[in-house]
């Protein structure tokens, strides 16, 4: 086998390139390539006849690298679509490439967020701001240029008033994800999992969210949409921040 045909390079990544080898007497494996700093290392999966014909390869990061493209990932989507879970997922795995900014609300705290609000002058000082479902949100300018100043990316999670608003700021130059959930019964469902909200809330965010699918739909309002279905969507999320499609 020619392993040099195998090799992928993609600039900050280094793919796994799928390469097949047969012999007489096993069935066809098949076998990851990888090239890093380290010597080549070679994985055996399982054979190919079992995985599922929409499998994906993984992707590995080089040691050290980040996305060539240094502006802010702005990530929008209807109430319960998962977008925070696969941004906070972004963040871990890559806590010295991407932050989340700042966001201030009036809303009153979920479990593990912290209530950080230090008055009415806050709205003067905002990048973004917006009425949702009868709660004030707002992206902290002083927040975002913190992120820069310690060499970070950026990662706005905001809703679609927000998007509107950054979009034709000529000081802001960012790349726009849409993440949208399968349908809206497991929208629904999401949301009074919660169990944070009232059922008069969850109607109201519910019909927001069609007026916001309908939005992600708008030709040019978004660089790329990915329906969020759990691994294969943090998967898509990974490669459209690090420039790979």
């Amino acid at each position: 086998m020619d392993m040099g045909n195998c090799l992928g390079h993609f600039g900050i990544y280094q793919r796994i390139v799928p390469c097949i080898e047969s012999t007489t007497t096993h069935p066809k494996i098949l076998v990851s390539i990888i090239r890093t700093r380290t010597p080549l290392v070679l994985t055996t999966w399982l054979p190919i006849r079992h995985h599922p014909s929409n499998f994906t390869p993984p992707f590995i990061l080089t040691p050290g690298a980040a996305p060539q493209d240094r502006r802010p990932r702005v990530i929008s989507g209807p109430s319960g679509a998962g977008k925070g879970t696969l941004i906070q997922k972004l963040i871990d795995a890559h806590p010295n490439t991407f932050e989340l900014t700042v966001s201030h609300t009036t809303q009153q705290p979920r479990p593990g967020e912290i209530d950080d609000i230090q008055g009415s002058q806050i709205q003067r000082r905002l990048l973004e701001d917006a009425i949702y479902t009868d709660d004030f949100y707002g992206t902290s300018k002083a927040a975002l240029e913190e992120i820069f100043e310690r060499q970070l990316i950026p990662t706005l999670d905001i809703e679609m008033n927000g998007v509107k608003q950054v979009e034709i700021n000529p000081e802001f130059d960012a790349r726009y994800v849409f993440i949208k959930p399968r349908d809206l019964g497991v929208l629904e469902q999401r949301l009074r999992g919660r169990g944070t909200e009232s059922d008069e809330k969850i109607q109201a965010r519910l019909e927001r969210a069609r007026r916001e699918l309908e939005f992600g739909e708008t030709v040019g309002a978004f660089d790329t949409a990915i329906v969020n279905n759990l691994e294969k969507a943090y998967v898509e999320l990974e490669r459209f921040v690090f420039g790979l499609e």
